[in-house]
């Protein structure tokens, strides 16, 4: 399928300014690339959810809580982790903006998931969420080091086999990162995250 990704763009830097929207174009950038390596026949369709993947996360708290409201998308409201609720929201705000055809099953569930991953995840959800991770524009030294593991390694990995362990790898340790660092500054962990992480720890394939 071909993309406008002209009308794409510049649809998303309506709802992104600055900082934020750079990081989207990073993103889409990093899920084209690591596309190239692991699913070259979507690298463009990764490239797109790169662009559409935090589409609603300027939002501010209160209408993201309207729209999982108005989206029938279920909650429990004495726990809400505001930081997750883009990802939840920005699937569906997506799919209304863009219809059906450009934001499939596929691009919806790398975007739900695109926070917090999840068990049984797909390659290519696995990939944005990656992606949002090492983006190059990230300088976050847990994303730095991150970033530096996976291609320091993939350089050093001759087989499709060896560069999937890498990538597995690489995963694990955003969920050893992220996991560290809330419960450093005594924040919740989010179920799918847990799940996630137990999930790649004994994943060969993916």
């Amino acid at each position: 399928m071909d993309y406008d990704f002209d009308f794409i763009k510049a649809t998303v830097q309506k709802f992104q300014k600055g900082k934020r929207y750079s990081h989207t174009l990073g993103v889409a950038k990093e899920a084209y690339e690591l596309g190239k390596l692991f699913l070259p026949e979507k690298a463009k369709k990764l490239y797109l959810c790169g662009l559409l993947h935090d589409i609603t996360k300027d939002f501010k708290t209160d209408k993201q809580l309207l729209l999982c409201k108005e989206y029938g998308i279920l909650f429990d409201e004495n726990n809400v982790i505001p930081k997750l609720l883009h990802s939840k929201t920005g699937c569906e705000y997506a799919k209304r903006l863009f219809g059906e055809e450009i934001v499939d099953n596929e691009i919806y569930n790398a975007i739900f998931y695109h926070t917090t991953a999840r068990a049984n995840m797909s390659l290519f959800e696995a990939i944005v969420y990656l992606a949002d991770y090492i983006e190059e524009g990230r300088t976050f030294e847990d994303c730095v080091k991150l970033r530096n593991y996976f291609y320091e390694n993939i350089k050093n990995s001759n087989s499709y086999e060896e560069k999937l362990g890498v990538f597995i790898k690489t995963m694990v340790l955003s969920f050893d990162y992220t996991i560290k660092n809330l419960i450093e500054e005594e924040k919740q962990i989010d179920y799918d995250t847990v799940c996630a992480r137990n999930y790649f720890l004994t994943c060969k394939t993916i």
